[in-house]
């Protein structure tokens, strides 16, 4: 085994199964609104009510603090639909929801007005836009939407896009003829053949995870490249229950190692044939949405 597959797969073993999310969350542009009337205010029924306590027990979840747990409350709200378009968000109200302060929801609603989801304006205050104005690309919408009552729609909308973008970054990236590229590529490929041989499903997701991202990267397309957290969140939501396949098998290996060879032998064709392969759904694989990860 080489010493990249070695390390991988030990720091898998140590870390927990979530994925870092998008960190810095100070940089999204937000503007105070006065609150709307409280008489129109959302129903919280389904919102967790132990969200500010879990988050004091339990630091490093997605966004980092409460409020990485708030933005993942209230998003995961939104997209459910249990707060629809138009419903006025108050300040004060989600603070004493969630026993959280101001500045914490006020973080919150920034990111969220980041992804669409939410505006805030003079005179109306915050309010949750509908579905034509969110960012439906944005990795969290995507993971929110995958376990939602959208599940079907999202996954099926994922497929149909990785088959769009990767057959098509393989084809490019077999132009490239990059040797440390390859040999990156060959190592996520040991890593998974290990992965599965020890039952590791963990291993073998991130590696898979890691394969597809920097194949993207490397098709020499920068609109392409943009595309690569996508794929990366398709792997976390579309297969088994932390793995971008159907599940760890053998034939998913071989056309990943078929994919090396053709980057290798500067086969475009072969590439893109090899992952349409590889992204084929087959019909005789049950495939199961993942729970949502904790945080």
């Amino acid at each position: 085994m080489s010493t990249l597959a070695h390390t991988m797969m030990t720091a898998a073993r140590s870390a927990d199964s979530g994925v870092a999310g998008p960190g810095e969350l100070d940089r999204y542009p937000y503007a105070e609104a006065p609150a709307p009337d409280r008489g129109a205010g959302p129903s919280w029924e389904g919102a967790d009510p132990e969200l500010g306590r879990v988050g004091r027990r339990a630091a490093g979840s997605r966004g980092r603090g409460l409020h990485g747990q708030l933005v993942q409350q209230l998003g995961q709200m939104i997209v459910s639909g249990d707060l629809g378009a138009d419903r006025p968000l108050v300040p004060e109200e989600i603070g004493q929801r969630f026993e959280v302060s101001r500045t914490v929801v006020r973080e919150s609603l920034r990111v969220l007005e980041a992804k669409g989801l939410v505006s805030a304006r003079p005179n109306v205050g915050t309010r949750v836009r509908p579905v034509s104005d969110w960012n439906l690309l944005d990795p969290d919408i995507i993971e929110w939407r995958a376990f939602g009552p959208q599940r079907d729609d999202q996954r099926r909308e994922l497929s149909e896009l990785r088959w769009t973008i990767e057959p098509l970054a393989a084809r490019l990236a077999a132009g490239h003829g990059r040797e440390d590229v390859q040999q990156r590529l060959a190592d996520m490929v040991e890593i998974m053949g290990h992965a599965l041989g020890q039952g590791d499903a963990l291993t073998f997701s991130r590696a898979d995870s890691e394969f597809h991202t920097l194949l993207i990267q490397v098709a020499g397309n920068r609109m392409l490249e943009h595309l690569s957290g996508i794929v990366s969140a398709a792997l976390q939501v579309s297969g088994g229950p932390v793995t971008g396949c159907d599940r760890p098998s053998e034939s998913a290996l071989a056309q990943h190692a078929r994919i090396v060879d053709a980057l290798g032998a500067g086969d475009g064709a072969a590439a893109e044939a090899a992952m349409r392969q590889l992204l084929t759904v087959h019909p005789e694989i049950e495939r199961v949405v993942p729970a949502p990860r904790e945080h």
